[in-house]
C-alpha cells in the first residue's frame, strides 16, 4: 500500500457519516409510526414517570420498631372463677402478644404427683400398652381412678388431668371496648429521613381521648372491636375460640414533598383461616400457669388454658427521593424505545405493504465499482449537468 493510499486512509478516520433519510409519502405507515410515537410517550409520561415516579432513587430498606399496650379494666362472676377483676397484668400476656378472652380454668392444686388417667383418655385403660401419654410419663403400672371402677394406667404428670370441657360463653365480652396503643417508628437509611406515627403535639390529653379513624391517621389508639370488624369478623363469635389478626402498616414516602406528606396507612386482616372451607386449626388458644407453694412445702400450680386473640403486626413500606441518573437512564430506555418503534415502521414500510418492492429499491441503492477507464471518460468529467448525473 502507498503513501497515498495510507494517507487517504488515515484522513478517513476524520470523516463524519450521516444517514440518508427516505420520506415515503404512505398515509397508513405515517400513521402507524405518529401511533406508535405517541404510544411510548404516554407510557414514558404517564407510566414510568408519573405513575413509578422513575426519576427518583428508592429506598425499601425499611427499619421499624413496634410497641403494643392495651387498657381496660372488666369484672366477671363465673362458677369456675368466681368474682374477678381484670386488668392489662390479667389479660395481656406479653409473651403471646394478645388479650386473653375467654379463660378455662384447669383444675386447681395441680401438683407433680402420679395419678391414673381418666378413662375417657385415648389409651387409657390397662388392655393397652401403657408407655407414652400426652398428658404425663406413664410408669407402667396399672390404678384404679377415684371417679371410676375400671383400671387405667398410672402416670407422672401435673394432677389431676386438665378437663377438656369449653366454656360456652367468652370470659371478657366487654373487651370490645378496650384500646389497643400501637406505636410505629420507621426510618429509610439512605435518605436519613424518620417518622412516628404519632402526632407530634405538646397536647398531653390528646392521646387520652383521640381514636383512631380517617380523620384522625395520627391517633395510634384503635378499639378492640374495631380492629375485629376492620378484620371482617364479629367480635361475640372470635371471642369464643379467639383468634390471630393481622395488623399491616404500610409507609410509602415521596419525599419530594414535605414530610407531613408521608402518612402510614393500615390494612387489618384474619390470619387463623377462619374463613377457609373445613378448617379445624382456626382459632388462637394457649396455656400459662400461675405457681405457689403451700405451708407444708408442696408445689402446686393452677393451669389455666385461654383463648383471645393475638396481633401480628407488619410493616413495611419504601421511599423515593428525586436523582439524576435514574431521570437519565428512563430518558434513555424511552429514546431506544422509540428507535425500535421506527425500526417496526421500516419492517411494515418495506416487507408488509403492497409496494414494498418500490419502498425497498427507493431505501438501498446498489452501488458497483467502476473501472480506471469508466472513471476517466468524458462522462464523469466537471462539464456535466446534473442531470446528466442523475443515474448516479
Amino acid at each position: 500500500m502507498g503513501q497515498v493510499a495510507w494517507k487517504g486512509l488515515f484522513l478517513s478516520l476524520f470523516d463524519y457519516k450521516t444517514e440518508k433519510y427516505v420520506i415515503a409519502k404512505n398515509k397508513k405507515v405515517g400513521i402507524l409510526y405518529r401511533v406508535v410515537q405517541l404510544s411510548i410517550l404516554a407510557y414514558l409520561v404517564g407510566w414510568v414517570f408519573v405513575v413509578k415516579k422513575g426519576y427518583q432513587d428508592t429506598d425499601t430498606s425499611l427499619q421499624s420498631s413496634v410497641i403494643t399496650k392495651m387498657k381496660g379494666v372488666a369484672f366477671t362472676n363465673t362458677s369456675e372463677l368466681g368474682e374477678r377483676l381484670w386488668d392489662v397484668a390479667d389479660y395481656v400476656i406479653p409473651p403471646q402478644v394478645g388479650v386473653v378472652l375467654r379463660a378455662q380454668r384447669a383444675t386447681e392444686h395441680h401438683a407433680a404427683i402420679r395419678c391414673p388417667l381418666p378413662p375417657k383418655e385415648v389409651a387409657a385403660l390397662c388392655d393397652l400398652f401403657c408407655d407414652v401419654c400426652a398428658a404425663g410419663v406413664k410408669t407402667g403400672r396399672c390404678l384404679k381412678d377415684r371417679d371410676s371402677f375400671r383400671r387405667t394406667c398410672e402416670i407422672l404428670a401435673w394432677c389431676p388431668v386438665e378437663k377438656r370441657s369449653k366454656p360456652k360463653k367468652p370470659l371478657l365480652a366487654s373487651a370490645e371496648n378496650f384500646t389497643v396503643y400501637i406505636k410505629n417508628s420507621i426510618r429509610f437509611p439512605k435518605f436519613k429521613f424518620s417518622k412516628v406515627n404519632v402526632l407530634a403535639t405538646d397536647n398531653e390529653s390528646y392521646l387520652k381521648s383521640c381514636r383512631y379513624s380517617t380523620e384522625h391517621p395520627y391517633c395510634p389508639i384503635f378499639l378492640l372491636g374495631n380492629i375485629v370488624r376492620w378484620a371482617g369478623s364479629d367480635f361475640q363469635e372470635m371471642a369464643l375460640e379467639g383468634g390471630v389478626i393481622g395488623i399491616q402498616i404500610e409507609w410509602n414516602c415521596d419525599l419530594d414533598k414535605a414530610p407531613s406528606e408521608c402518612n402510614p396507612h393500615y390494612s387489618f386482616s384474619r390470619l387463623d383461616n377462619k374463613f377457609s372451607e373445613k378448617s379445624i386449626s382456626s382459632g388462637y388458644n394457649f396455656r400459662f400457669a400461675k405457681y405457689y407453694r403451700d405451708a407444708e412445702g408442696v408445689d402446686y400450680r393452677t393451669l389455666i388454658k385461654a383463648y383471645g386473640i393475638r396481633f401480628d403486626v407488619m410493616v413495611n413500606g419504601k421511599a423515593g427521593k428525586f436523582n439524576i441518573i435514574p431521570t437519565i437512564i428512563n430518558i434513555g430506555s424511552g429514546l431506544a424505545l422509540m428507535g425500535a418503534g421506527a425500526f417496526f415502521c421500516d419492517l411494515v414500510l418495506l416487507y408488509l405493504i403492497k409496494k414494498s418492492n418500490f419502498y425497498r429499491g427507493k431505501k438501498y441503492e446498489e452501488v458497483k465499482s467502476s473501472s480506471r477507464k469508466s472513471l476517466s471518460s468524458p462522462a464523469l468529467n466537471g462539464n456535466q449537468s446534473p442531470e446528466q448525473l442523475g443515474g448516479l
